[in-house]
C-alpha cells in the first residue's frame, strides 16, 4: 500500500514536471547557479589561502620583516611608499646575528619599460641586492650589487636585468636583448639595460609582469637612493635555530618592525584583504539565498498554475497528504537535477577559471575544489530543495477544492 502510494506521488510529480518543462528548466537552472556560486566561490577562497601558503613556502624563507603595511603612492616615482629604510644597514646587522643565515631585502615598485624607447609599459619591479636564490629558467642571473658601493651609490651599474615570461611575451623579447627601464620616462630613456635571463621568481611575488634587477640599481632609477628602501627583509635561518626562536630575537630587537613567519606573514596579508574576504562570503551567501529565492518562487509559479489539477484530484478523493506529497516530490526532483548539474559543470568552470586567473594574475590552481566544496554545495542544494519543498506542499494543503474549481 504504502509502495503503492509513493509510486503514484512520483508519477504526478513527473507528469507536472513534463507538463511544464520551462518552469521545470527554470527551477533546475535555478539550483544549478546556487551550486555553482557556492562551490566556486568556496573553491576561490581554499585556494587563495593555499596558493598564498606555497607563494611563501616556496620562497625559501623563514621569516618576513616589514615596517608596516605597504602603501600605493601613485603621485610619487616608483608608485609605491615603502616602509624600511636604510635596507643595506639593517641587512648587514641582521647578517651579523646568531641564527640567521641569509638576508635578502626586497624592494617593489612600479617602472616604465619599452623594447625601442618610444612606446612605455608600467610593469612591476623587483630589486635584490643579487641574484642568488632567484630561479632563472634561461640565460643568467645578473652581477652582484658593485653600484651600491658601500651607500656612495657611485660603483658602476651593472645594466643587466631580468624579466618574467609575461613581460618577455608583452615586449616581444629574450636573452640578450636591451630594454629601456625607469621610474620616469626620461630616466628609462636614460636607462638601457640588458636582458640576462627570464625568471618567474619576481611575477610569483607580485601577481603582475615583473622585471628583476640589482637592488641600488632600482632605487637608482627610481629616485630612492636617499632613503635607501625596502619592502621586505627575507630572512632564512640557520640548521640549529626555529624561525620561532628568531623571530622572538628579532623582534626585541628591532620594535619598529614587524617579524613574522611564513604563516604570520600570510595571515597578515590576509588581515589586510578583509573586505574583500568578506566580500566573497557575502556572495556565498547572497548565492544561497537567491537560490533559495528563485527556487521558491518558480515552485510557488508552479503550484499556482497547477491549483485547478490539484483541486481537482482533491474533490476527486486524493487526500491532502498526496498532494503534498507529489508537490514536495516536485522540488526533490529538482533540487536533485540542479545539483547534480551544478556539480558536473563546476569542474569544466574552474578549470576556466584557473586559466583567466593565470593569464591575469599569473597564479595557478587560484580555484581548488576540495570534497568538502562539494559537500558544501551539495548541503547547500539539499537545504534548498527541503525547505521549498516544505513551504510550497505546506501551501498546496491549503488549497480550497471548491473555491478554485469555482475560479
Amino acid at each position: 500500500m504504502i509502495l503503492r502510494r509513493i509510486s503514484a506521488v512520483v508519477g504526478l510529480a513527473l507528469a507536472q514536471l513534463r507538463h511544464d518543462r520551462t518552469r521545470t528548466t527554470l527551477a533546475v537552472l535555478g539550483v544549478t547557479l546556487a551550486v555553482l556560486s557556492t562551490t566556486l566561490l568556496a573553491g576561490t577562497g581554499i585556494g587563495v589561502v593555499q596558493t598564498g601558503q606555497e607563494q611563501f613556502d616556496n620562497a625559501g624563507r623563514d621569516l618576513w620583516i616589514t615596517g608596516g603595511p605597504v602603501q600605493f603612492a601613485p603621485t610619487q616615482v616608483g608608485g609605491v611608499q615603502n616602509s624600511i629604510y636604510d635596507a643595506h644597514t639593517v641587512t648587514a646587522e641582521l647578517q651579523q646575528r646568531d641564527g640567521v643565515a641569509t638576508v635578502g631585502p626586497l624592494l617593489f615598485q612600479t617602472v616604465y619599460v619599452s623594447r625601442t624607447g618610444d612606446d612605455f609599459e608600467r610593469l612591476a619591479a623587483m630589486g635584490l641586492p643579487s641574484s642568488n636564490g632567484v630561479a632563472v629558467s634561461s640565460g643568467r642571473g645578473f652581477a652582484n650589487n658593485s653600484h651600491y658601493a658601500d651607500g656612495s651609490y657611485d660603483g658602476p651599474m651593472s645594466h643587466e636585468i631580468l624579466v618574467d615570461p609575461r613581460t618577455a611575451e608583452l615586449l616581444n623579447v629574450e636573452v640578450g636583448d636591451t630594454i629601456y627601464v625607469g621610474g620616469t620616462l626620461a630616466s628609462a630613456r636614460a636607462n638601457e639595460f640588458e636582458i640576462v635571463g627570464v625568471s618567474s621568481t619576481g611575477s610569483q611575488f607580485l601577481g603582475a609582469p615583473t622585471v628583476t634587477m640589482p637592488l641600488s640599481e632600482l632605487q637608482e632609477i627610481t629616485g630612492k637612493t636617499a632613503t635607501d628602501p625596502a619592502t621586505i627583509i627575507a630572512i632564512t635561518t640557520s640548521d640549529d635555530t626555529t624561525p620561532e626562536q628568531l623571530e622572538a630575537q628579532l623582534q626585541d630587537a628591532y620594535p619598529g618592525l614587524d617579524v613574522r613567519t611564513n604563516r604570520e606573514q600570510l595571515q597578515a596579508t590576509l588581515e589586510r584583504q578583509a573586505v574583500v574576504l568578506a566580500g566573497g562570503v557575502s556572495l556565498i551567501v547572497l548565492a544561497v539565498l537567491a537560490g533559495l529565492a528563485l527556487t521558491l518562487n518558480i515552485l510557488f509559479s508552479m503550484v499556482y498554475q497547477q491549483r485547478p489539477e490539484y483541486a481537482a484530484l482533491k474533490a476527486l478523493g486524493s487526500s491532502t497528504r498526496t498532494i503534498s506529497g507529489t508537490v514536495f516530490t516536485q522540488a526533490l526532483i529538482v533540487g536533485f537535477l540542479g545539483t547534480g548539474l551544478g556539480l558536473v559543470l563546476t569542474v569544466p568552470l574552474a578549470d576556466g577559471l584557473n586559466a583567466v586567473a593565470v593569464a591575469i594574475t599569473g597564479f595557478e590552481n587560484v580555484v581548488r575544489l576540495q570534497p568538502r566544496v562539494y559537500a558544501l554545495g551539495l548541503g547547500v542544494a539539499v537545504v534548498m530543495s527541503v525547505v521549498s519543498g516544505l513551504v510550497a506542499s505546506w501551501r498546496m494543503a491549503k488549497v480550497s477544492p471548491v473555491q478554485t474549481l469555482r475560479n
